[in-house]
């Protein structure tokens, strides 16, 4: 089955807690289970990754 790597910057686990006026209510785990079920509906896999720096999100990548 072919992937699909999701990277979620600094942050992202707030959405649905931080100032959920502002951001709506859905979460990051809202967002990522529609992502995959998006992703299956293609054939794909989806690997998520979340990351709170910048530097973590560069290493994944190289």
């Amino acid at each position: 089955m072919k992937q699909v790597l999701l990277i979620s910057g600094p942050n992202l686990n707030l959405l649905g807690e931080r100032e959920p006026e502002i951001y709506g209510e859905s979460s990051l785990d809202d967002y990522v289970a529609r992502a995959e079920s998006v992703a299956a509906e293609y054939g794909y896999e989806l690997i998520h990754r979340q990351y709170n720096d910048e530097g973590s999100i560069v290493e994944e990548i190289q």
